[in-house]
């Protein structure tokens, strides 16, 4: 058993056709998606057209709620501009996205935590901003009742694999779209990933232990730069351009 796992879109169809191409000379043909599709200021209509074209095992991220459970103008600057993008189609098709699932009986998906879709699982935020590795413990306590080896988070756009005690595999594919941001939650802090290659990862069955391969894909990223700045987000220019935000 080998599948593609994505995350984190953001409205980067540039990215996600790369990685989708990516996918394609590995000669995989399964693919989840982890959620946060289209919100950010780049191209959400496009995206989501060829997210929901692909057969693949959706479920639902905070962004994605976000922009369908409450109107326009109690929307966040990433959620706001998409929203004007989409159409019901788009709209109608996102209420009908799990929040989390169960992939081929053997990987247990979510976006943030199993619990709750915007709290970062694998990190922890520090008081002063900085962000580092959740202690094991704590990851495990967030994977209690789940009996798949394998589980799936996104959210924090951070590529990360931690083996628990009992040998399940907690994987972060990292973000197709976003390799940077800034946020206020907990405290605030900047997720940097320091290169802007899109990102996703295989996973593969062998010999009854789950592997994973880490994927770093070039794209024309400076387009998609230069549309968050036209589009008057600076800081997610910054993150396309570099991996980091300035």
């Amino acid at each position: 058993m080998r599948f593609a796992a994505i995350a984190d879109v953001h409205g980067n169809y540039l990215a996600l056709e790369a990685v989708l191409a990516d996918i394609r000379a590995q000669g995989i043909s399964e693919i989840v998606n982890l959620g946060d599709m289209a919100s950010g200021p780049l191209d959400a209509r496009r995206a989501m057209d060829a997210l929901m074209a692909l057969d693949a095992a959706h479920v639902l991220g905070n962004h994605d709620r976000w922009l369908i459970d409450r109107p326009p103008e109690k929307m966040g600057s990433w959620d706001r501009p998409a929203h004007a993008q989409l159409d019901a189609g788009h709209l109608d098709w996102l209420r009908t996205v799990p929040s989390t699932r169960i992939f081929r009986d053997q990987v247990f998906l979510c976006h943030a935590t199993p619990a709750d879709d915007n709290v970062y699982w694998l990190e922890t935020v520090m008081p002063d901003g900085s962000v580092k590795m959740s202690p094991r413990e704590a990851i495990e306590k967030q994977a209690e009742g789940i009996s798949q080896p394998l589980i799936l988070c996104a959210h924090t756009h951070v590529a990360r694999a931690v083996r628990l005690s009992d040998g399940r595999l907690v994987v972060n594919p990292g973000s197709v779209g976003s390799p940077g941001f800034s946020y206020s939650v907990p405290f605030p802090h900047l997720i940097e990933a320091g290169t802007p290659d899109a990102r996703y990862a295989v996973l593969e069955l062998v010999a009854g232990s789950w592997r994973v391969t880490f994927r770093h894909v070039a794209y024309d990223n400076q387009a998609m730069a230069a549309l968050a700045r036209r589009n008057g987000n600076a800081e997610f220019a910054s993150a396309l351009e570099t991996g980091w935000v300035r």
